[in-house]
């Protein structure tokens, strides 16, 4: 067994507790949170996806590149299912289905020479019908199904696609309510042949033969080989094989199975070659491809449906939520156009908060690649900013509130990923010391430590530069702390935490230079936000190479991070009991970052040269690198109120309307600050500005960094760990006054359920998964008490400062009766 994936163990407890936290509840408390009558979450429509036209639209530097379009139909109304292998959006037409493919490893050239993920395949199903009645698509949340079902010339006709995770493969089941009423044609296309990119032009072939097609060729760029196999199952009726295409004729029911995958595999090695061509041209994906698809034809339709939504439902059903809602009976664009008019209808906002949930688990499972910046969906040649994986806050947005809202499995997938990545990052840390501290590279690599950058890709990642410094790396290591204080996970601990940040720690304590008191690090630069010539003039600093961002000393964000990494690194050494030399330097190196700089106009600076607001940089840029010891720091709390003014200050001159993910930032650290309300307006506004009829959000272009944004922020409003005590509804919006959830997890690894009724907390139960302290913070502790399963009650006392303390063991089950 892997020891530092999360083990079954753990996971058989973590489904047992919540089912005790479920049925405590109900069975227990006089005011029961009703959990047998959960509402099925849906996206749906009564027209398939119209035809639009796919326009070439100007990348980010405005220049008009044949290769980079617009398809607003895939973009705005598909539906986007997956298994975090792969993906596939979902059209529902009823004349030519279009389904599109996605292979998160099939990479071309891409962009900033990085390579980029692009669109694996084309799907066409021809039923040429073309007069229909009674007709809905939709896509269910709660088993991760889409369906389509309509009229025509009397005869029903149904689909169910899904993704499955423990088979591999997507299936698409088709229906006619009439025996042999079953006719089409499957037709398979490789996209993007005729690349004007050299190193871009695919190879291929699509060959039909029997009831299997098999869509195959290489793109050059990384010697990369693909593959998809489809393999027809019929119920009645004829097939026909003709070319890269096969004719069912009079059938009852088909399912059809799909297979996808390339010669790419997870490894230090793939990072570590430093060759244009990094996999090897002479293997092929063939016979493992052969080998899934075999064994999910073995099994049938009903067998994958059902291994599919117990996989998939065993960790959607883990959260229950309402935020003052009724299911809404309006179809999704509607629901949506009506919001961005007039009727803030909150059912939306939950929608939108399950959405997140369903996406994470259909874009990064345990044993896949993470989810990037446009989740595992990609229809084009050149996906925006490569598809890949933005250390400077998109990547870390995407995994904000995986553990929170109980998917810490998802995370697995990055966990993995460092892994593999983690040999390279070393050999960054070398050349990034080589370049701006010579004197201060040990002989000994293990002591230099380990850097990122901002980009990177399944092949490659970039040396911090630009405009990011290195505390690049302590937000990427957050993420890694995390996951351990959520799950207490000790073999993760031992095997890839603690060395981790350890070794971030090495690295930033030799990029800090004494200036006065004061250790900064150096070079340091404030992510993305530009500064004018203006600006730049008399100040110590100099530009980047590209000309436009500042690189100086000391910025916020860089400080912060080295703060976070610095604290969180003595955090675990404590638990492990490790006592070492280098630790003492961490000590001595904390007191002399002063991280968090306030200048004349009451904010928190961004850079130390700052003067006035906006003095260096834009006004309203979208990064609020500054604010990350807010959140997802933890730097910024209840024990600093000058800076939490000064925090409130910066928002409000920053201002709210800004892009997608950025807004979902906004709102995280305006829970953080415990103002529910703004935190919430902000939510209504993303909605509003930033949410397309699928509910995708756009940066834009799409990006699905803001879909896990304000999924993470919703639950920071509802639920808080971060300064060692659970704080139960910390941000609660007047609009979502009465309500409940069930199953968010606190650090610690607690699962709380709780209930309120105009904005008074009427339940509350916990459950320990791994037993220990339990500390919480809530209106009124003074008048609860603590009760076991047994209605016994457990000693607990309330400290000066509001908090209920009691003693939990592993696998219990308590209630607060309040």
């Amino acid at each position: 067994m892997n020891k530092i994936c999360m083990n079954r163990k753990y996971l058989g407890m973590m489904v047992a507790s919540l089912l005790l936290v479920l049925g405590f509840i109900n069975g227990f408390a006089n005011d029961t949170i009703k959990t047998n009558t959960e509402p099925i979450y849906e996206l749906w429509e009564r027209e398939p996806v119209p035809h639009l036209i796919i326009e070439t639209e100007a990348d980010v530097r405005g220049n008009k590149l044949k290769y980079f379009p617009y398809d607003e139909a895939w973009e705005q109304w598909s539906y986007p299912i997956g298994n975090g292998y792969m993906g596939a959006n979902i059209f529902g037409r009823t004349d030519v289905e279009r389904i599109q493919l996605t292979e998160k490893t099939l990479f071309n050239t891409g962009l900033y020479g990085l390579g980029g993920l692009t669109s694996f395949a084309e799907v066409d199903i021809h039923f040429n019908h073309k007069d229909v009645e009674d007709y809905k698509r939709s896509l269910n949340l709660n088993e991760a199904i889409g369906h389509v079902s309509y009229l025509s010339d009397g005869v029903r006709h149904t689909r169910e696609m899904f993704i499955s995770y423990p088979d591999q493969v997507m299936i698409i089941n088709l229906k006619a309510d009439k025996p042999g009423a079953l006719s089409f044609k499957l037709a398979p296309q490789i996209p993007y042949l005729n690349s004007l990119r050299v190193a871009d032009k695919k190879t291929g072939t699509v060959v039909a033969k029997g009831n299997e097609i098999i869509l195959s060729g290489t793109l050059p760029n990384e010697g990369n080989n693909f593959e998809a196999q489809f393999r027809i199952l019929n119920d009645g009726g004829t097939l026909t094989a003709e070319g890269g295409s096969i004719k069912v004729e009079g059938a009852n029911n088909v399912s059809i199975l799909i297979a996808t995958g390339t010669n790419y595999k997870l490894s230090s090695e793939v990072f570590l070659n430093n060759n244009r061509i990094k996999l090897d041209p002479s293997k092929s994906p063939h016979e493992r491809l052969s080998k899934i698809i075999g064994s999910a034809a073995s099994r049938g339709f009903e067998s994958l449906k059902e291994r599919h939504v117990a996989d998939y439902k065993n960790l959607f059903d883990r959260v229950q939520i309402n935020l003052n809602s009724e299911v809404s009976a309006l179809p999704t664009h509607k629901l949506l156009a009506s919001y961005q008019s007039k009727t803030k209808d909150t059912y939306l906002e939950e929608l939108m908060f399950q959405y997140g949930r369903y996406l994470l688990i259909s874009s990064s499972r345990e044993k896949t690649l993470p989810s990037g910046l446009q989740g595992v969906w990609s229809a084009y040649e050149i996906t925006p900013w490569t598809g890949g994986y933005w250390h400077n806050i998109n990547v870390q947005m995407n995994y904000w509130g995986t553990f929170a809202v109980n998917l810490a499995e998802s995370f697995e997938a990055y966990i993995n990923y460092f892994k593999a990545y983690h040999l390279k990052a070393q050999d960054n840390a070398q050349a990034f010391l080589k370049k701006h501290h010579p004197d201060k590279i040990s002989d000994d690599r293990s002591k230099n430590g380990w850097a990122i950058g901002t980009g990177a890709t399944p092949y490659k990642i970039n040396m911090p530069g630009g405009h990011s410094g290195p505390g690049t790396g302590g937000f990427t290591t957050k993420m890694l702390m995390d996951y351990y204080e959520y799950t207490l996970d000790k073999d993760y601990l031992e095997e890839v935490a603690y060395p981790a940040l350890l070794g971030m720690s090495r690295l930033f304590s030799k990029t800090l230079v004494p200036q006065d008191d004061f250790l900064l690090v150096s070079p340091s630069a404030s992510p993305e936000n530009p500064i004018t010539k203006e600006q730049l003039e008399g100040m110590p600093g100099h530009l980047a190479e590209n000309g436009r961002h500042y690189v100086t000393k000391g910025c916020t964000f860089d400080q912060g991070f080295v703060w976070e990494n610095h604290s969180d690194v003595l955090k675990l050494a404590e638990i492990m009991d490790i006592k070492e030399p280098f630790l003492e330097t961490i000590r001595s190196e904390l007191p002399k970052l002063d991280p968090i700089q306030i200048g004349e106009s009451g904010q928190i600076k961004e850079w130390r040269e700052e003067t006035t607001y906006s003095s260096i940089g834009q006004r309203n840029h979208r990064h609020i690198s500054h604010l990350c010891p807010l959140y997802p720091g933890t730097m910024i709390n209840s024990s600093t109120p000058e800076w939490k003014a000064a925090a409130i200050k910066t928002l409000n001159l920053r201002g709210d309307e800004t892009t997608g993910w950025a807004m979902a930032h906004r709102m995280n650290c305006w829970a953080r600050l415990s103002d529910g309300d703004r935190a919430h307006k902000i939510y209504q506004l993303f909605i509003e500005k930033k949410t397309v009829p699928n509910l995708w959000t756009l940066h834009p272009p799409f990006q699905i960094d803001g879909n896990f944004g304000v999924m993470a922020g919703v639950t920071e409003m509802l639920l808080q760990s971060h300064e060692e005590v659970i704080t139960i509804l910390p941000a609660l919006p007047k609009a979502w006054n009465t309500g409940y959830f069930n199953g968010l997890v606190a650090r610690g690894n607690f699962v709380l359920s709780a209930k309120w009724t105009k904005m008074n907390l009427t339940n509350l139960s916990v459950t320990a998964r791994s037993g220990g302290t339990c500390r919480l913070k809530f209106d009124k502790p003074e008048k609860a008490h603590v009760v076991d399963a047994n209605g016994k009650k457990v000693k607990s006392s309330v400290s000066e400062k509001g908090i209920l303390t009691f003693e939990t063991k592993a696998g219990q089950t308590l209630q607060v009766v309040l």
